[in-house]
């Protein structure tokens, strides 16, 4: 009578407390979670066209200085949301990781705004033309600080934010539930895409205007207000608690599979490894078989009757095994993207010359250096909407049958297109350095050369399909590839890519300031545009762009088909099939003797 009076009271109390989560979360806590993103993205991506400006005339750094700081600002605000998922996954819980994103990112913002606001946060200026006085060590590490905290707010921000979204409209007992979350993803999207612009339109136009003290101050505010907006709502939000993260899960692996490196391994068809409860899977793959050896099953003590592993880091599941198989085959074509990156992150470069160029659009409105981005924006979006609702659509039309570039083909041309912005940037900074030469400028880095800035269009133009092919097409490659437990690692695989690339692009231009700048020679790179060589730069970038694409060729072929391919040929013998079984319905197939 005790025990069936406990277990109805634990069944009570699990009812009310799912109740109670339900009464929390839904759609009323949307505007506060997406406001939360969409503010920091307006003031994190607000402060960045300019940087490059503010650095060189308010710290007196060279141009290949501010850049290596940009770079690895960049890189370490792009690996940070990793480290964010991982801790969210495992230690913090989503909601704490937001909320010290939040946190750090409002004392980042204030911080950085201090150093335009305090007269001796900055050395005296120069204006370029030497001898300049250094920063002083101080006045390096408030800056440096700055940025330390914007990236491990970011960090904490974008790591969780969208899933922490989701969890709040995840409800299994909706029978439109999918289509809920369809549709926040969309809007999610669209709020950070629409923050962006702005960012790189409004922010940028203030700080223009106005200078840094207020251009700083505005992503300063906004940035509390993102922080504010998320509070306010904390009482309305579904909290889940932190679980096992998957990258521990994979470590396990690795340590497993050493542990057991001396272990004979079983027929692959047999029953000797250990998987998950409920699982189909009954052996591990041939593919990188020495990692089998991880969920090699050698007494069946080392299992509880629930089916968990005693020791896991001995003693691993199939699906992890595969699922780390997964994550190392796709490395050597994850790692031939992070030369778009590397070519993306050259920002600094494109807003120096728009800089010096005519950016007038009408005789009262010039754009600003730093807003030229928005046109590789706008091509990200325009190819988007007509290549899903004009191009697929008319060509399936065509050909009477459902037609679509697969995820390999799409990185192939994005590709391409990178390096083809890296030859148009070349051929564009020749044109404008042999203006600003022949109209006397070489000496006058700040001179407005005779030239439209609009000529940097087609680079960005190519850019942007370089971003909506390769970059698309990486993350749908990963989703398709790796298992569903997967879908943390593939969300954060591009930007971890990203933070390489931003080491690597800092490397690159180090090593090109280093061995082209000697007695009497100007650095490729120099400070003054009109002297350096910029376009040598950029057709380097270019010879590189070409090897990678030959490397991931090489890659892709040897990866060998991919999970959606796969899924299409099934689905044409599939019709094949159909086609035949309907042609002759009462006559069975039968496999003829040669």
């Amino acid at each position: 009578m005790e025990s069936y009076s406990s277990n109805t009271t634990g069944a009570m109390d699990e009812k009310e407390k799912l109740s109670t989560t339900r009464r929390k979360g839904g759609l009323v806590t949307m505007p506060f979670i997406i406001a939360n993103e969409a503010f920091e993205k307006v003031a994190s991506y607000g402060v960045l066209p300019n940087m490059i400006f503010y650095l060189m005339k308010g710290y007196n750094l060279s141009f290949a200085k501010a850049n290596y700081v940009l770079f690895l600002w960049s890189a370490a605000t792009n690996f940070t949301p990793t480290l964010g998922a991982f801790l969210a996954d495992s230690y913090l819980g989503r909601f704490l990781t937001i909320s010290l994103g939040c946190i750090f990112s409002v004392l980042g913002m204030t911080v950085l705004w201090l150093t335009a606001m305090i007269p001796g946060a900055k050395p005296q200026s120069c204006n370029l033309i030497p001898p300049c006085k250094s920063a002083t060590a101080g006045q390096l590490g408030l800056l440096i600080s700055s940025f330390g905290l914007m990236s491990i707010g970011a960090g904490g921000i974008r790591s969780a934010s969208m899933a922490f979204g989701a969890d709040q409209l995840d409800n299994k007992d909706n029978p439109d539930n999918e289509r809920v979350q369809e549709s926040y993803f969309g809007w999610y999207y669209a709020a950070t895409s629409i923050s962006v612009l702005v960012a790189f339109t409004g922010i940028v136009y203030i700080q223009d205007k106005m200078g840094m003290k207020v251009g700083f101050g505005v992503p300063a505010i906004l940035m509390f207000l993102s922080a504010l907006l998320f509070f306010l709502a904390s009482s309305f939000y579904i909290k889940h608690k932190a679980t096992k993260s998957l990258l521990t899960g994979l470590v396990q692996v690795t340590v497993a599979a050493y542990k057991n490196r001396k272990l004979a391994l079983a027929p692959l068809d047999s029953s000797s490894y250990h998987h998950r409860k409920g699982s189909r899977n009954t052996g591990p793959t041939e593919k990188l078989m020495f990692l089998n050896k991880a969920c090699a099953l050698r007494n069946p003590e080392d299992v509880t009757p629930s089916g968990v592993a005693l020791d896991p880091w001995s003693l691993c599941t199939v699906e992890q095994v595969e699922e780390l198989k997964a994550l190392i085959r796709v490395i050597p074509i994850w790692s031939t993207g992070i030369m778009m990156s590397i070519n993306t992150s050259q920002s600094s470069f494109p807003v120096l010359q728009a800089s010096s160029m005519n950016r007038h659009v009408t005789s009262n409105f010039q754009i600003p250096a730093g807003s030229f981005v928005m046109f590789m924006m706008i091509t990200i979006s325009g190819w988007l909407v007509l290549y899903d609702r004009a191009i697929l659509p008319l060509a399936s039309k065509i050909r009477g049958k459902p037609v679509r570039i697969g995820t390999k083909a799409r990185m192939g041309i994005g590709l391409f297109f990178t390096g083809l912005s890296m030859v148009i940037s070349g051929v564009v900074e020749r044109v404008r350095r042999r203006k600003a030469v022949e109209q006397g400028f070489l000496n006058d880095p700040q001179a407005l050369v005779d030239m439209s800035a609009m000529w940097l269009v087609p680079q960005y133009v190519a850019g942007g399909f370089a971003e909506a092919f390769n970059a698309i097409g990486q993350i749908e490659f990963y989703y398709s590839e790796f298992p569903r437990t997967m879908s943390s690692v593939a969300s954060s695989l591009f930007g971890l890519g990203m933070a390489v690339a931003n080491v690597l692009a800092s490397a690159v231009l180090s090593t090109v300031d280093r061995y082209t700048t000697g007695e009497g020679k100007e650095s490729w790179v120099s400070s003054n545009i009109n002297k350096g060589r910029y376009e040598n730069y950029y057709w380097l970038l270019s010879i590189l762009s070409c090897v990678n694409l030959i490397c991931f060729i090489f890659c892709s072929w040897a990866y060998g088909p991919c999970a959606d391919d796969v899924k299409k040929e099934d689905d044409i013998e599939g019709n094949e099939l159909e086609e035949i079984s309907q042609l002759r319905p009462r006559t069975p197939l039968r496999v003829m003797p040669a």
